[in-house]
């Protein structure tokens, strides 16, 4: 018996990505999981928000997801718009236990910005409503915690553990809305634009107007804004191979004696 083919359903073929398209896998909640199936709980995830900036803080957040209650779509905040990462804030918020820590620009300034950063990665840990068994922070720096909380660091974690994922889009939403308010406060820079970034509209504001107190002291275009701008708070360290005027006078003196 011959069956009649053209009554059967075509096949679908997979979906072919356009050429040079490079798909990219969501972050995952596997390593929470693996853990709250040992009876390690909760587990939190943690990110920061704002190293790179002129102007502003570094801002950290810590998340413990609800595993009932994971909201859809979350991912690296790097890798959504604007929109969904505010969509996304909301629901998180929502369903899960976070805690948000601000490292302020004087911070930067004394400790440097990795010391701040992470010390504003561990801030939000401790202010958890409750204190993590576990700990996932994104990098390759390890925070210093209790010592009944270990903590694992991922590199590239915000793109594959979804509590880092969640905590880096908290951390982004804060930021970029105290950025939008220090816009109100230091009009021209376009804070509200480009959140204190070295983008070319920042460097020309910065190259006119000068810094402001939001500005991170010891970042090069900020350094070169205050020779040109305050120049008495540049601090000039002393040439070691320079004489002094009176001291080469001193020692003339006293060889003609």
């Amino acid at each position: 018996m011959i069956r009649d083919q053209s009554s059967r359903k075509p096949i679908k073929q997979p979906a072919k990505l356009r050429k040079g398209v490079i798909a990219v896998a969501p972050p995952n909640f596997r390593r929470e999981r693996a853990l709250f199936k040992r009876g390690i709980w909760p587990v939190a995830g943690c990110d920061e928000a704002g190293r790179g900036p002129l102007a502003g803080p570094v801002v950290a957040a810590a998340v413990v997801l609800d595993p009932d209650r994971i909201p859809k779509g979350i991912d690296d905040s790097k890798r959504l718009t604007a929109e969904k990462r505010e969509e996304l804030f909301e629901k998180i918020c929502a369903t899960s236990a976070y805690a948000v820590a601000v490292a302020s620009p004087a911070r930067i300034d004394r400790d440097n910005i990795l010391r701040a950063s992470l010390w504003a990665l561990a801030r939000a840990v401790r202010a958890l409503p409750e204190m993590p068994k576990h700990v996932f922070v994104d990098g390759r720096d390890r925070l210093v915690l209790p010592c009944d909380c270990d903590c694992d660091a991922v590199i590239g974690g915000d793109g594959m553990v979804v509590s880092i994922a969640a905590a880096s889009i908290i951390a982004k939403v804060t930021r970029d809305r105290l950025m939008s308010a220090l816009a109100q406060e230091c009009p021209g820079y376009g804070f509200e634009q480009h959140k204190g970034y070295a983008v070319p509209e920042h460097l020309e504001a910065l190259d006119r107007l000068g810094p402001t107190a939001h500005h991170r002291s010891f970042f090069a275009p900020v350094v070169a804004a205050r020779e040109k701008h305050q120049p008495w708070t540049i601090k000039r360290e002393a040439d070691l191979f320079t004489v002094d005027a009176s001291l080469e006078i001193e020692i003339s003196a006293a060889n003609q004696v």
